[in-house]
């Protein structure tokens, strides 16, 4: 397959803007981009947008990504919405490189931005009720609590505070785990704690204040396991890439040195699968995919991005991309094998649970931080020698898992 390269990408401070406006952080990942490729807008042929939230938040239904394009000067080109849950800005990139493949276009930008800090809280919360079958949200939320079942929630470990259901299903992943494979709060914990620890170095995370295992496990309580810190915000940001072929960045200008390919881009939907099949995980089979297309495994990555919307879910998509055996992503994490600096890093940005979430934003902050990685450009949070990086982001739930699930391997 020709080689697909990601040119330029940026992104902006992931947190609370309460006094910025979506087109102004679009504006800011846009121009950070194009800077960093060399490219300028005219050279755009064509527009991947990911916005899931500006309909059911700000009102703008049907062509977000347009009316943000004619706010930040780009027109005249192609512009496609894309919403696919929490995968929708990876998503939008693997559009972009089948674009490309296809010859419509030999540049393209990807373009992720959500305000999802509201003052209604309840109306953010609402997003996530949308992320499954609508129809039976009351059967799904019956059968994927269950997963938790024979584990007893300690005295003291559930909230009274209104959270998203999900945090309940996330819990119902946690509980499955631990009784499964005899993962342990504290292995969650560790987790956590190292991501937030991780994300002291980055300048674009929400959150950047360092926790250590005991901290996580004595925070304000979500529902056993989970405590606070252990579940990303709610979110506003943006972030963007700038994708060509060969003849894109010539024609760009790209700096050869700085530019990082893309050796597999992978998109899947979910499998009709039970809990005791994880064999036949969603992410589990993109991720093989993945690495056939790249002609590399598990083992020929030096740094990783996954999606720790809690941080189970480190553990979870660990042992998914074959970076830690079945089981024993709690074991590894740990002993410190996902710390920069141990035999696999995941998540060096922070991850998502210290990062932040906005939701479109969030694969492209992803790729941003593993092609900074690649760049050898990631100061205090480098992970030295890194030469591939793969990424997992998923979003949304049918049956078990993941409705959509996004991988990308990127190369130096």
């Amino acid at each position: 397959m020709e080689a697909i390269y990601i040119a330029g990408i940026a992104m902006t401070e992931f947190g609370r803007h309460p006094d910025r406006r979506l087109e102004d952080l679009a504006l800011e990942a846009l121009n950070g981009a194009l800077a960093d490729s060399g490219a300028q807008r005219s050279d755009i042929g064509a527009v991947f947008y990911a916005g899931i939230t500006n309909g059911a938040l700000q009102g703008q239904l049907s062509i977000p990504g347009q009316v943000i394009m004619s706010k930040i000067g780009i027109d005249g080109v192609p512009a496609y919405n894309v919403e696919n849950a929490c995968a929708s800005g990876s998503t939008a990139v693997h559009l972009a490189v089948q674009s490309l493949r296809a010859g419509a276009t030999d540049v393209a930008l990807a373009l992720g931005c959500e305000k999802m800090v509201v003052a209604d809280k309840a109306k953010s919360f609402a997003l996530f009720e949308a992320g499954w079958d609508v129809a039976c949200a009351e059967e799904n939320f019956a059968i994927l609590s269950k997963m938790g079942d024979g584990v007893v929630p300690p005295p003291g470990s559930e909230s009274d505070r209104p959270y998203s259901r999900f945090m309940s299903i996330y819990a119902g992943f946690c509980r499955w785990h631990m009784k499964t494979y005899g993962t342990t709060q504290r292995q969650i914990a560790a987790v956590c704690a190292k991501n937030h620890n991780h994300s002291v170095h980055n300048p674009y995370s929400q959150f950047r204040k360092p926790f250590t295992i005991e901290e996580v496990l004595a925070a304000p309580p979500i529902t056993y396991p989970i405590t606070l810190p252990m579940c990303a915000p709610m979110t506003d940001g943006a972030a963007a890439a700038i994708i060509c072929t060969e003849a894109g960045l010539k024609r760009i200008g790209a700096d050869p040195k700085r530019c990082i390919r893309i050796s597999a881009s992978v998109i899947r939907s979910f499998t009709k699968r039970s809990m005791d099949e994880p064999e036949k995980h969603v992410s589990r089979l993109a991720a093989l995919q993945a690495y056939e297309i790249a002609g590399l495994g598990p083992q020929d990555m030096h740094v990783a991005e996954v999606h720790d919307a809690s941080a189970m879910g480190e553990i979870i998509q660990a042992e998914n991309l074959g970076l830690a055996p079945l089981g024993e992503g709690g074991i590894c994490a740990e002993r410190g094998d996902f710390t920069v600096g141990g035999r696999i890093p995941i998540n060096p940005s922070g991850g998502l649970e210290s990062k932040g979430h906005p939701l479109g934003a969030t694969g492209i902050g992803q790729l941003y931080e593993l092609t900074t990685q690649l760049r050898g450009e990631a100061g205090a949070r480098q992970v030295e020698g890194a030469r591939h990086a793969i990424q997992e982001n998923g979003g949304g739930l049918i049956g078990v898992e993941e409705g959509a699930v996004a991988i990308h391997i990127l190369s130096r």
